[in-house]
């Protein structure tokens, strides 16, 4: 038998049979470049996920504020002369306005 000269060829003997298939090698290769170094790689999904969960997050808020806003309004139409006695202390002529503050209030002003 012929003596083998090649210093790779007992290196390349040590790797399991399977991982020296060309098929295999050539699938790593492609899921690597798919997960690493593609535009549409795994990074950018799982940061563009983050981001849409997030804009889904701020959108289901500012939902509920619009809401908010709009009971708001409706409940100024229907009553005008309150919201403009508590909100700007109006007053009819002969009528005295007394104010109360809340203990919590009190505190938040201080």
């Amino acid at each position: 038998m012929a003596a083998n000269n090649n210093p790779l060829q007992s290196l390349l003997e040590q790797i399991p049979p399977p991982l020296r298939n060309r098929y295999f090698l050539v699938l790593a290769v492609f899921f690597a470049w798919m997960i690493f170094m593609d535009r549409h790689d795994f990074l950018t999904q799982w940061k563009l996920q983050k981001m849409v969960n997030k804009l889904e997050q701020d959108k289901a808020y500012y939902s509920k504020e619009i809401e908010a806003a709009r009971q708001e309004r409706l409940d100024l139409e229907v009553n005008k002369e309150k919201f403009a006695r508590e909100q700007y202390y109006m007053k009819k002529p002969g009528e005295d306005v007394f104010i109360i503050v809340k203990e919590d209030e009190k505190n938040k002003k201080d």
